[in-house]
């Protein structure tokens, strides 16, 4: 009798078998990581936006509130870099390229946008809505943050709205999170 070398069919099935159960145990429990880091930065990036507002408002009281996530960040000139000139109220570069590039823009599963309130033209903009909605509800998130010139970042969810929310009677119907 001849001594055999290998695996057999049945040890090779045995070892496929297992790994697909534990990858159906665990990409669920990634996918939901994936989705509450995104929330968790979603919230975070609001935080950010409020507090680019605040400087904005100290830097240039004459404009207000900054209308658009493009002047918060380095303007329409491009995604890396601030006028050659410096700051000014249409590129502040007080937010990275990546979220100041568009109003609205998307970033880590998430649409960001500014709106101004109606009402606060001419200037200065003396009151804005920075809003969050997920890209793909259930998937990227699935909560929708808001905040005003109060600063108090609110959620609403589940389930998300399809947009980011623009209007101030939707973000004040929003639950103020916990910090």
């Amino acid at each position: 009798m001849r001594k055999q070398k290998g695996f057999s069919l049945i040890e090779l099935l045995i070892v496929v078998a297992i790994i697909l159960i534990i990858a159906a145990i665990a990409i669920p429990s990634l996918l939901r990581s994936r989705m509450l880091a995104n929330q968790s930065a979603a919230a975070s990036t609001i935080r950010t936006i409020n507090t680019a507002q605040v400087t904005y408002l100290t830097t240039y009281p004459l404009q207000g509130y900054a209308p658009t996530l493009i002047a918060l960040g380095p303007g329409a000139g491009g995604v890396n870099s601030c006028p050659a000139a410096g700051p000014t109220n249409a590129a502040a570069c007080l937010i990275d390229g990546v979220l100041g590039f568009a109003n609205p823009t998307p970033k880590q599963g998430y649409m960001y946008l500014i709106t101004p309130l109606a009402g606060a033209v001419p200037l200065p903009l003396t009151d804005y809505i920075v809003a969050a909605a997920p890209l793909s509800a259930g998937t990227t998130g699935s909560i929708d943050y808001c905040s005003r010139s109060d600063l108090v970042i609110k959620s609403n969810g589940p389930p998300p709205a399809a947009a980011p929310v623009a209007t101030q009677a939707l973000c004040d119907g929003y639950a103020a999170i916990q910090n």
